[in-house]
């Protein structure tokens, strides 16, 4: 990332580590290390809108330039993004897609509207809502120490699990080091890796905070939470994020990639990556993305996530206690951005706040969320945006999508 809080929403995956004491480099980690764009612009025509009512699209493109297939259009003209791609539902409960760029650099194929990509640490809000979802059970508290489900786990320097709480890892109050950062390239597209060496190379290093103290991103917090899913139910991660979430409000196109898949099932835009930051762009949408786990693993769509954030602030994926414990922020960096239990509200220009989380992985960037309203969007590119004013447009390209 740019600043910590940058890397972490990039999925932050950078992962990768463990038990196998690696040497790596940070500076080429995917997810949390700095990316610059490339200059590489992709060869194709701007995308279009497309809508559950064609008409009523058609009338209003001739009324007026849409705000977000400009947004898209600028990602790719300006920025360099080989493609992005969008979903809207409005006011008026319809859905809306929108693709820019192409995608494929080396064929020039159209962007599928609505296509599967990697959503990296949007992932951590899947895990949160399953561990909310526990503590409304009464199977965890969140104010218990994490040595109350794992105990003698988490030690190190300046580390000790007695003091760090489950409210703390959701929050990234815990203090705990980032593993992501000492992950290369080839380990993170490669490398299969158990949750519990990636747990084993953050503790390898000292604490950042002590905990409850300040706001810190760092994907280790959630391979916690989801170790604590795993001892608490006894069952793995992956079916009680498909059992409690993606079944029970209908993502039919999200799913957990299982040990070794490099793949993406369905039809998807290829996603680039450029490490060093000055390299070429590098087609990177085959990976094994264990690094990511209950960090960063999921695939789903733009409109998938728009029916998750909708469902979650609807209330229909917790109690009304849970859902208001994961509303609860503090402050996380700039442009006001706040962070409670796996959420985050950001300001939109038009008033209000909007609720989601984002994410970044090699290949991929998704930004989004849903209005108190009622109003969602998502966004994503197909690669990582290198420097801060790159990675504003597509903040701005949800911020049109919302207020437009």
């Amino acid at each position: 990332m740019r600043t910590q809080t940058r890397q972490g929403l990039r999925f932050s995956i950078r992962h990768q580590g463990g038990r196998r004491r690696r040497a790596v480099s940070a500076a080429a980690a995917v997810a949390v290390g700095v990316m610059t764009l490339g200059v590489l612009a992709p060869p194709a025509a701007f995308g279009s809108a497309d809508s559950t009512d064609s008409a009523v699209a058609a009338s209003a493109a001739a009324a007026r330039p849409n705000a977000v297939q400009q947004a898209l259009n600028t990602l790719v003209r300006d920025v360099g993004m080989p493609a992005a791609l969008a979903s809207v539902k409005g006011r008026d409960g319809r859905n809306r897609t929108y693709t820019a760029g192409v995608g494929d650099l080396a064929t020039g194929s159209k962007v599928p509207r609505d296509g599967q990509v990697r959503i990296g640490s949007n992932t951590k809000s899947f895990t949160a809502v399953v561990v909310l979802q526990l503590v409304a059970e009464r199977r965890i508290s969140l104010d218990a120490d994490v040595d109350t489900y794992l105990p003698g786990l988490v030690r190190g320097e300046g580390i000790d699990g007695n003091g760090i709480t489950v409210r703390h890892l959701l929050q990234h109050t815990s203090g705990l080091p980032e593993y992501g950062i000492h992950l290369d390239d080839a380990k993170i597209r490669n490398w299969y890796f158990e949750p519990r060496e990636l747990l084993d190379l953050a503790l390898e290093h000292k604490a950042d905070a002590e905990p409850g103290k300040t706001w810190g991103y760092s994907n280790t917090n959630y391979v916690l939470a989801g170790l604590i899913v795993q001892r608490v139910t006894g069952r793995p991660l992956a079916e009680e994020i498909d059992r409690r979430i993606i079944k029970r409000v209908g993502l039919r196109h999200t799913y957990f990639p299982t040990p070794g898949d490099m793949t993406i099932r369905e039809r998807h835009p290829r996603g680039y990556h450029r490490s060093p930051v000055d390299g070429p762009l590098r087609d990177f949408t085959e990976m094994d993305p264990s690094a990511g786990w209950a960090a960063g693993q999921l695939i789903s769509t733009n409109s998938d996530l728009n029916r998750f954030f909708t469902a979650l602030l609807a209330g229909r994926l917790l109690p009304a206690a849970q859902l208001a414990e994961m509303r609860e922020t503090v402050p996380a960096g700039t442009s006001g951005m706040r962070y409670g239990l796996g959420l985050t509200s950001r300001p939109l220009s038009c008033g209000g706040v909007y609720w989601g989380h984002g994410g970044d992985i090699a290949g991929y960037e998704t930004r989004g969320g849903v209005t108190d309203d009622g109003r969602a969007a998502n966004v994503a590119v197909t690669s990582i945006p290198t420097d801060e004013a790159a990675a504003r447009h597509v903040t701005d390209a949800v911020d049109k999508a919302l207020c437009g």
